[in-house]
């Protein structure tokens, strides 16, 4: 199929392809080169008005299409993904400034397994029932919501996007979506891959536009019934503020500032390598990265110099050469907010130990946005940089003595998504995860995700779960039937 991509991106609307009605579109930038390569609809409430007719048009169908339809139509989409993965994993990295052999080997592989797995899973999703003796019987019918509103970040632009849409079409939901304007083509792409696989008009809407206008009216809408988000804590909030008086379904994968945790006894060579992973990957720019860094203080030491000498060999480079390591950030805007964070980290009294500098490459990637991997020690826990997500990368070193020190510095935040415990002993391993306040751990091992599992943040990182049958609950409205015999 065709995936040629246009300077403008169009809107996805009741299976056509439009440009905003209003005429106006916003730049769509390469980071990698620091220059406009196309635009995008600057979308806002008269979009997604006409793109909530067309879902409302579409949902009695679809809803009652039998979910083994509904598998052949979703399991194409994944198998169009994969056929098409040269040409959307080189669309992710011009517009994400991630590798290329990242968005090779992770990206677009798990946007494929997303619409796979939920297309599978949906034909074994089994109502409940419940029988009281002699008396009756009660059923659980799990119906889907109607329409609901999937909203996507920057960092991980088609893997996080058909991670919300692909349960909530199983599910039997018609889906208006919006990508970050950050990273929209991948998303637009996509919208040729559910055309090309016979998705039927007006079940998936696919709007472009900025967070303000388009988001908003997404959440807005009063017949868009759920809310799924993924981005800032403080976008959250505005979500939160808007959906909850109106009764709405919200899911919310919201910031973190996740601690690595490890200790004297680890392995320590596989502790170390996966440590630069957990901390560096998507040039720091994932939500379940490691950027508080808690050792043992008896390793402290060791750590510290074999850590700085393995950053230090990281190669920052153009995302399309297979010898980068680290690409460019994401947008001028993040990279001027890093280079701020780690300008506040030296006024807090950070020590830089590696790392901290913008850097300057040449031929097209001269005017790119690159930063050096950098670390910083002699920060205590309350203090800006360990409290807040700088989301980039930039990790800090935190020594401890004690076990109970160490969940105390771990604990230390209004965030809790995700946390890595390295030890070999099972008994310390298990009374540290039941105790570090984080919905997600890993033990010794980092982003090893099976899609059957839930996932999701405590405290500021978010409400509800997403994954397995977590999604497919979320995207569905539970109804109990007793009949009495």
């Amino acid at each position: 199929m065709n995936l040629t991509i246009p300077y403008h991106l169009e809107n996805f609307i009741g299976g056509n392809f439009i440009g905003p009605l209003s005429g106006n579109f916003i730049d769509n930038v390469n980071p990698s080169a620091g220059a406009v390569y196309g635009q995008i609809p600057d979308s806002n409430e008269k979009d997604i008005e006409v793109a909530v007719k067309a879902a409302k048009k579409a949902f009695p169908a679809w809803s009652t299409l039998p979910v083994e339809k509904r598998f052949i139509i979703l399991n194409k989409i994944a198998e169009l993904i994969d056929e098409n993965l040269d040409e959307l994993a080189l669309a992710e990295t011009n517009d994400n400034g991630k590798p290329l052999w990242l968005s090779k080997l992770v990206d677009i592989p798990r946007a494929s397994s997303n619409f796979r797995f939920f297309a599978t899973g949906i034909m074994h999703f089994a109502n409940e029932s419940h029988a009281m003796e002699d008396k009756a019987v009660n059923y659980t019918l799990r119906q889907p919501i109607g329409i609901v509103g999937c909203i996507s970040p920057w960092n991980l632009p088609l893997y996080l996007f058909t991670w919300k849409i692909a349960p909530a079409l199983a599910a039997g939901n018609c889906v208006i979506a919006k990508p970050s304007e950050v990273t929209p083509v991948t998303a637009f792409l996509l919208a040729k891959i559910c055309k090309e696989a016979g998705l039927p008009d007006g079940v998936l809407s696919i709007v472009h536009g900025v967070g303000q206008h388009c988001g908003e009216a997404i959440v807005k809408h009063p017949e868009i019934k759920a809310i799924s988000f993924t981005g800032s804590t403080r976008a959250g909030e505005q979500i939160a503020s808007i959906a909850a008086p109106m009764f709405k379904k919200l899911s919310l994968e919201l910031g973190g500032k996740n601690p690595n945790i490890i200790f004297a006894d680890c392995d320590w060579e596989k502790m170390m390598e996966t440590t630069i992973r957990s901390s560096f990957t998507n040039q720091g720019q994932i939500c379940l990265c490691g950027s508080r860094i808690l050792i043992e203080e008896s390793v402290y030491e060791k750590f510290k110099t074999a850590f700085v000498t393995k950053v230090e060999e990281l190669t920052v480079g153009d995302p399309l050469d297979e010898n980068s390591r680290q690409g460019a950030i994401v947008s001028k805007m993040h990279f001027d907010k890093v280079m701020n964070c780690i300008h506040i980290a030296k006024e807090e009294g950070g020590i830089i130990l590696c790392g901290g500098n913008v850097i300057k490459l040449e031929g097209s990637c001269a005017e790119g946005f690159f930063i050096e991997p950098t670390v910083i020690e002699n920060l205590g826990p309350a203090c800006k940089t360990n409290q807040e997500e700088i989301f980039g990368p930039v990790v800090t070193l935190q020594p401890f003595k004690t076990e109970e020190e160490a969940l105390q510095l771990a604990n230390n935040s209004s965030y809790g998504l995700a946390a890595t415990i390295w030890t070999q002993d099972i008994s310390k391993a298990n009374r540290v995860a039941a105790k570090v306040q984080s919905g997600i751990i890993w033990v010794n091992c980092w982003l090893v995700r099976d899609l059957r599992t839930p996932f999701g943040g405590m405290k500021n990182s978010g409400v509800g779960r997403e994954g397995g049958w977590e999604a497919l609950r979320f995207f569905t409205e539970a109804k109990n039937v007793c009949v009495q015999f």
